[in-house]
């Protein structure tokens, strides 16, 4: 199997929202998204799949020499070595996968937030640095694209913690920040049991409509930094946006009960909305 045959399986294998928007760009972009993608999903499985912390931890230090390699010239992963071809022409720099390794990292440090300018911060890593390279690999001509590809980047970060608080709480983490579960009377746990009747309150309810209507501030924030110049360009990344979106409003239809569940579009209906969105001037 070829590094870039590695790579389009591993995108094409994660069932992702991203996937189906990389579908739309021509072959040589779509060839680079797919190998950076193809990153992030290596060292995000790292925390996810690797029971040991101190196992995931030593897996991680070897992505940052593996990072460090390659960018010296001797990449020995496959995920690297489809990745160091596409550096040079989309700029993307070892800064940019040191940080997403980073945020990766706080996963095996921290399972609480006490503020949203805490998880800010975290999501700035695992999503708004994704944002700003993807804007890079699509196309882009403006300085406030990157800003809009940050703010986009951290609302479908939102969303993703949102859909997962069942899937993140049988790993221990909790996501939403702590001061706004007091605001809400939501102990963590009642989050941690994820059943009823202690998970599903109308207490959870509110903290969660909370988020939501962040999230779709978040949103309507970025669309609004995006240059008219560089729309076009940045199609992939609207469909992936109106993609998440459309999950948390699947969410919301679902009064938010996501403790038991992962709620989820089929993947039909991610490829009509990437359809339709790249039909729209």
């Amino acid at each position: 199997m070829t590094p870039e045959q590695y790579v389009q399986q591993k995108a094409a294998a994660s069932g992702s929202s991203f996937y189906y928007a990389f579908l739309f760009l021509p072959p040589p972009r779509r060839a680079a998204i797919t190998a950076f993608y193809a990153f992030c999903r290596e060292v995000d499985d790292v925390v996810d799949e690797t029971q040991d912390a101190g196992v995931a931890a030593t897996k991680l230090a070897w992505w940052r020499k593996e990072v460090a390699n390659a960018f010296a010239g001797t990449p020995q992963h496959p995920v690297m070595k489809a990745l160091m071809p596409q550096v040079a022409p989309y700029d993307i720099r070892i800064e940019h996968l040191l940080a997403v390794i980073e945020g990766c990292e706080m996963d095996l440090q921290q399972t609480r937030y006490l503020d949203f300018a805490g998880l800010s911060r975290y999501c700035h890593l695992v999503a708004g640095i994704v944002g700003e390279v993807a804007s890079g690999i699509f196309g882009r001509t403006e300085a406030q694209t990157v800003a809009y590809a940050h703010k986009l980047g951290l609302a479908m970060q939102m969303t993703n913690i949102i859909r997962d608080v069942g899937d993140d709480a049988r790993r221990g983490r909790i996501y939403l920040p702590v001061n706004e579960l007091q605001q809400f009377g939501v102990k963590a746990n009642e989050i941690l049991l994820r059943s009823a009747p202690w998970g599903y309150s109308d207490r959870f309810s509110a903290l969660m409509a909370f988020q939501a209507e962040r999230a779709h501030r978040l949103y309507d924030e970025a669309l609004a930094l995006l240059p008219a110049a560089d729309r076009s360009a940045q199609k992939p990344g609207l469909m992936m946006a109106n993609i998440y979106r459309a999950l948390l409003r699947e969410v919301e239809r679902e009064n938010f009960r996501v403790l038991h569940q992962r709620i989820s579009l089929t993947p039909l209906r991610k490829l009509w909305i990437a359809m339709k969105t790249n039909w729209k001037p």
